[in-house]
């Protein structure tokens, strides 16, 4: 069994250095190790001094990385469906109907930046390596794109198969009276495979004893406040974030005056951070005066931070939704950190449990013994939200 340990925090906070020195400590412990990076800022090449492309290149012994293209890697694997895509937005300069309505209505924000954690879970598969280690983008494009397989799936099942046979019956239809091209079959077989793997991957993403998220941040009033944010929401969609390292920690070496102040307020925010997080592994890497670029750079972060024998297993594993039989029905237990009741919205569908927290929502489906329950009550306690289901009234 293979581990993968994804790193996601705010731009500019040192994600990419982080993520580099535990592949390159994974490698030097005789651990054959791939390092990805999935924003399309890549930033690889330039840590490692090596120029790298859209196929794996080795950058050390035992270790390689790969600077994922997401629409290469779309066009791939699942083309047909980027052509009936493309095929439908040419076709709507003759339908009445704006820009932004079509877009909301053929693209699912994060289709295409999708398949690199479908390239991902290949190698994975494939059982090349040992460690995985993913350097995604800023924040809310991670969470966008971690989230995407639940939400691809969930569409998928309210579509296929009634669906598919729909679209066959619309085809011709469309054509004639919206002059829109529907996508055809064997787009529409892609889609249904694409659906397979995604159950996969979300297994995967979500399995405790294989991967993981580790929360990389700097003590920072704004970007404590949205690493806050950041780990609320990775609970809400139920991924198992087990670790938080805190970067550019300026040391008690440096004795300069002009960084006493400097060094106070960070005091303050790593404290907050360390309060906030109990339960959580913390790590913490200090502040360097220079940039962080080239093997010996990274041997150094590792030498100074990174000494722990077990780095690279999993620090911490939580369930962060659990479903229990109570006596008046089902309790669902979710872990919630740093909402507050004004930032909740919750209500119930036929087939779903719908979250809202801020600008992100969770359709949650419900096991089948609870299509017959309803919610009863909801409540926060201590960043747990508890909802009971009662069953209907007969």
């Amino acid at each position: 069994m293979g581990r993968i340990i994804i790193f996601t925090g705010k731009g500019g906070v040192g994600k990419t250095s982080i993520a580099a020195s535990h592949a390159l400590k994974a490698a030097r412990e005789g651990k054959h190790t791939l390092i990805v990076s999935t924003d399309m800022a890549h930033n690889l090449s330039d840590l490692f001094e090596v120029k790298l492309g859209k196929e794996i290149t080795q950058v050390a012994p035992q270790l390689d990385a790969l600077e994922i293209d997401p629409n290469q890697e779309m066009e791939r694997h699942y083309g047909t469906i980027k052509a009936a895509l493309d095929q439908m937005i040419f076709s709507k300069k003759e339908m009445q109907i704006n820009e932004e309505d079509f877009e909301n209505l053929v693209i699912l924000p994060g289709f295409e930046e999708l398949f690199s954690l479908v390239r991902i879970q290949e190698i994975y598969e494939s059982g090349i390596y040992d460690v995985i280690i993913v350097d995604c983008a800023p924040t809310g494009e991670t969470l966008s794109l971690l989230k995407f397989p639940e939400l691809f799936s969930w569409y998928m099942e309210k579509l296929f198969p009634i669906g598919k046979v729909a679209l066959k019956v619309l085809r011709p239809v469309s054509k004639y009276a919206f002059k829109m091209e529907l996508p055809n079959n064997e787009a529409l077989n892609d889609i249904e495979k694409l659906y397979v793997i995604l159950n996969r991957l979300q297994e995967l993403l979500k399995g405790r004893n294989v991967c993981s998220l580790r929360l990389v941040t700097i003590p920072e009033k704004m970007v404590v406040e949205e690493t806050k944010r950041n780990y609320m929401y990775l609970n809400l969609y139920d991924f198992n974030v087990d670790g938080l390292i805190i970067n550019r920690v300026i040391p008690e070496s440096v004795s300069e005056a002009f960084f006493e102040e400097w060094r106070k307020l960070q005091k303050t925010y790593v404290e907050e951070l360390e309060r906030t997080f109990v339960g959580t592994p913390i790590l913490k890497v200090k502040w360097y005066g220079e940039d962080i670029n080239g093997i010996g750079a990274l041997e150094r972060v590792i030498a100074d931070s990174f000494q722990q024998a077990d780095l690279l297993e999993v620090l911490k594993r939580e369930n962060n939704e659990v479903f229990e039989k109570v006596e008046e029905g089902y309790l669902l237990k979710m872990k919630v950190p740093f909402v507050t009741k004004e930032d909740l919205d919750l209500y119930q569908s036929p087939t779903d449990l719908i979250i809202k927290i801020g600008n992100f929502k969770r359709n949650l489906p419900l096991p089948l013994v609870l299509r017959k329950y309803q919610i009863a009550g909801a409540k926060l306690n201590e960043g747990e939200l508890q909802v009971v289901f009662k069953e209907f009234d007969k």
